[in-house]
């Protein structure tokens, strides 16, 4: 890629809909790995967004995952209009969890979906208004632990 040129992808994601959950963010590592970026970090950034990806299925209606890859970085961008999150700090904890028992039951739940997205990212910023929805934006360094 040039230098000031990107690579975009973007995946609709339908809340529910566990049949093709982990979708978008496979189709970004697939896309990542094309490209040359190292395998470390694409490992960390499937990880930060299949958890985001997750989080729209299990507590929102729906939304949006984009990914924006330049030479030096990825930013991931999820967007839902779901019912936000009244207490963000509290959302960050390890082991908070709002899932319902049904999800808790299907092994998705455990309240460690935010801490890992902000674990495997670079940079990380989550907005969210009660009532009108949720968008985190992750950026991923493409500098190579394993060099």
């Amino acid at each position: 890629m040039a230098e000031n040129k990107s690579l975009k992808l973007g995946f609709d994601v339908a809340g529910g809909d566990f049949e093709r959950a982990g979708e978008a963010s496979a189709k970004i590592k697939k896309m990542l790995k094309m490209i040359g970026v190292p395998a470390d970090i694409v490992r960390r950034i499937a990880i930060g967004t299949y958890e985001a990806e997750m989080n729209v299925i299990i507590h929102a209606g729906g939304g949006n995952v984009a990914a924006e890859a330049f030479t030096d970085a990825t930013v991931i961008t999820v967007s839902d209009k779901g019912p936000g999150i009244p207490d963000i700090e509290k959302a960050l904890q390890e082991g908070y969890s709002t899932a319902p028992d049904h999800v808790r039951q299907m092994g998705f739940g455990a309240g460690m979906g935010l801490p890992n997205m902000v674990k495997c990212s670079d940079e990380f910023d989550i907005k969210s208004v009660v009532g009108e929805g949720t968008t985190i934006t992750m950026r991923f360094e493409h500098i190579s632990e394993d060099l």
